[in-house]
């Protein structure tokens, strides 16, 4: 379904009751709200794996404003500021309160956006393989160390111009660096691609944005995920991330032998951190 939040509507899919039977009472789960990576990717990403979660929350799933099956809106509205804001908007069209909201990379970096500017929102919140700055050096450093000088070489030219003359080179040399687990060879074919939102960002705010100096403001618990193998979102950037939040509200967890999105390479793991975070 689409869901408008004023001057574009978002795709948004449901899986789960809210409320479910529980002896003479119905029992309220609470709202687990999934942002995707990228940008230019779509929520397709969770699933089916996300569901294994369904019984420990309902799940929102959506796709970012230029992103997926919903509305393009205008390029100048493709900044984190606004993606944060969203999150609100959304919940505000779909009477969702205290949701727990759970970012990956990209998506993550909207989670963050979106609880420095209104840190009384979120009931928790999970960054999950995200940055909250980019670091050119660490993400070079770390795709040579998994690929060598050619995987290095295609992420530098790819990332100082991100474009269609750089990506064909980046996807085959360095998407298959991001995660230990093998790529589902029909998980592109299931995504709606906007790779203009994806080079848009990835030449702009990507370069400049800065969240850690804002991390402080986050007032809900905290969950930081991390892969020790991750080559686009390296573990010192998690590290930065748990130490730039409150230290009353941070779980820091870290994962050995894992990528990007731990809860791919370390299913068994993540999906048990994440339930449990849920729920306490």
């Amino acid at each position: 379904m689409r869901i408008s939040i004023g001057d574009c509507r978002l795709f948004v899919d449901v899986e789960g009751a809210k409320l479910v039977p529980d002896g003479p009472a119905m029992r309220e789960k609470p709202t687990l709200l999934l942002l995707h990576g990228g940008p230019g990717f779509d929520h397709s990403s969770y699933k089916p794996s996300f569901s294994v979660l369904a019984d420990a929350a309902q799940l929102v799933y959506y796709d970012h404003r230029g992103n997926g099956r919903s509305d393009r809106s205008s390029a100048e509205r493709w900044n984190l500021a606004q993606w944060g804001d969203d999150v609100v908007a959304l919940c505000d069209a779909l009477g969702i309160e205290k949701p727990v909201v759970l970012g990956q990379s990209f998506g993550g970096m909207v989670a963050m956006a979106y609880a420095v500017r209104h840190p009384d929102h979120p009931g928790k919140l999970i960054l999950s393989s995200t940055t909250a700055r980019h670091r050119l050096d660490r993400v070079l450093a770390a795709f040579e160390r998994l690929g060598g000088a050619e995987a290095r070489e295609a992420a530098r030219c790819y990332w100082e111009k991100p474009g269609a003359g750089t990506l064909p080179d980046y996807a085959r040399l360095c998407f298959p660096l991001y995660s230990k687990t093998p790529r589902d060879p029909a998980a592109d074919a299931r995504t709606a691609w906007n790779f203009d939102v994806m080079f848009a960002f990835g030449g702009g705010e990507d370069r400049t944005f800065d969240l850690l100096p804002e991390l402080g403001k986050v007032r809900c618990p905290t969950l930081v995920l991390g892969g020790e193998d991750d080559p686009i979102c390296p573990i010192d950037d998690q590290a930065d991330i748990a130490a730039a939040l409150p230290a009353s509200r941070v779980r820091f967890e870290r994962f050995p032998g894992c990528g990007h999105g731990v809860f791919r390479d370390d299913p068994t793991r993540g999906f048990a951190v994440i339930r449990d975070f849920v729920r306490s």
